[in-house]
């Protein structure tokens, strides 16, 4: 079981009736994942399995706004959930059972998606995507894709991370106690520096060059990095247990300026003064530099909100949510199968692909979540996701 997805929010020095909301927005976020990918599937600019893009810019742009909006927080905020459970778990447990814990429940599920699962979509796409008339046995005899972590890039970053604490721990014994929660001010300052280190970042690592075979973007890792080590101060601050929505009342009103104001504006940059989208994404550039900083600034302020608010409009009890909050690492896994495999059948649907992508982002989130469901179902297998 996966501490961010499948680690119920009762566990460690959080009581169930505080911090329900937790198990609620990691659905959220699990269903946002397969909607970023269905999104980058039809018309979005990233990295997938199988391309069908739209030509229409009326329906391009909304769509890169949508991908550059989700990617400034959600992956990020997967990784400050994680950290909220690490600490706690790590007392109990102790470090031998702790290590030998995160190998078992990390590991495997990295194994099985880079030798199944992907080698099965690629050869789906390869077969059906590309129309090559082969057999998969004859796809698997030239096959040399083998190490192909592919979303489970953020396993192993976490796995990564989680060590790097261990040893830190052991080494430093650094006291995170009796930190304040960060004010409105606090955070947007805190924001705005990250933005500045995601900028130098890419000056040498743009956004899209990938770590092989690792899967890493060095680009996003700034964020990821720090979102990590905040999970762990506030979770030995018991941070969310003291979040209010009167810290960041202000959020949803900036965040909303900032997408539908900050983000045009940004991108205006490339229409009138013709500046290519690489200029964006890395290197010394103007774009570069207020791409990180709007990309730094809503992401956290995003987190900051989602949290507020959901401590106070989500934390009720839900069975239903119970249960898609339990398979959620499951389905964080599967769901590439589903995306694919659902791309594929409407493949020669003579229709606008951002059609198709109103068609195949619910169909996915809701064909994920009950194989996910079913998964968590298999004995012995329910104990790694």
């Amino acid at each position: 079981m996966h501490p961010s997805f499948s680690q119920s929010a009762s566990a460690g020095q959080y009581p169930n009736s505080k911090v329900l909301y937790i198990d609620h927005l990691k659905v959220l976020l699990t269903a946002l994942v397969i909607v970023h990918h269905a999104l980058v599937t039809y018309g979005a600019p990233g990295g997938w399995y199988y391309f069908e893009k739209t030509q229409s810019a009326g329906a391009t742009i909304p769509m890169t706004m949508a991908v550059s909006v989700n990617q400034s927080f959600f992956m990020g905020f997967f990784f400050f959930l994680s950290a909220l459970f690490i600490p706690g778990s790590l007392k109990r447990k102790g470090s031998a059972v702790f290590i030998k814990d995160r190998f078992f429940r990390l590991g495997i599920p990295v194994i099985y998606y880079s030798l199944i699962q992907a080698t099965i979509m690629n050869f789906l796409v390869y077969r059906y995507g590309q129309n090559h008339d082969i057999s998969f046995t004859q796809f698997l005899s030239g096959y040399d894709g083998w190490i192909d972590v592919g979303v489970l890039w953020f396993v192993l970053a976490l796995l990564l991370f989680t060590l790097f604490y261990l040893v830190w721990t052991r080494i430093a014994k650094p006291d995170f106690k009796d930190l304040p929660l960060p004010s409105l001010q606090q955070i947007l300052v805190f924001a705005a520096v990250l933005g500045l280190i995601t900028f130098l970042t890419r000056t040498v690592f743009a956004v899209g060059w990938v770590l092989q075979p690792l899967g890493f973007q060095p680009g996003h890792f700034p964020q990821y990095i720090a979102m990590f080590v905040f999970g762990l101060i506030a979770a030995e601050n018991q941070w969310i247990r003291q979040i209010d929505r009167q810290h960041y009342r202000k959020l949803t009103i900036f965040i909303f300026c900032m997408v539908f104001i900050g983000f045009p504006l940004i991108f205006s940059l490339k229409i009138v003064f013709g500046q290519p989208l690489e200029w964006f994404v890395g290197g010394w550039h103007m774009a570069a530099l207020l791409y990180a900083f709007w990309e730094q600034i809503i992401g956290i302020s995003i987190m900051a909100a989602l949290l507020a608010i959901g401590k106070n409009k989500l934390n009720v009890h839900s069975r239903f949510m119970d249960k898609m909050s339990r398979c959620a690492f499951a389905v964080y896994i599967i769901h590439p199968f589903v995306l694919v495999v659902l791309s594929l059948l409407l493949k020669d649907w003579a229709i606008d692909p951002a059609v198709k992508f109103l068609i195949v982002a619910p169909l996915g989130i809701i064909t994920s979540f009950l194989l996910g469901y079913l998964v968590v179902k298999i004995p012995r297998v329910n104990q790694v996701v």
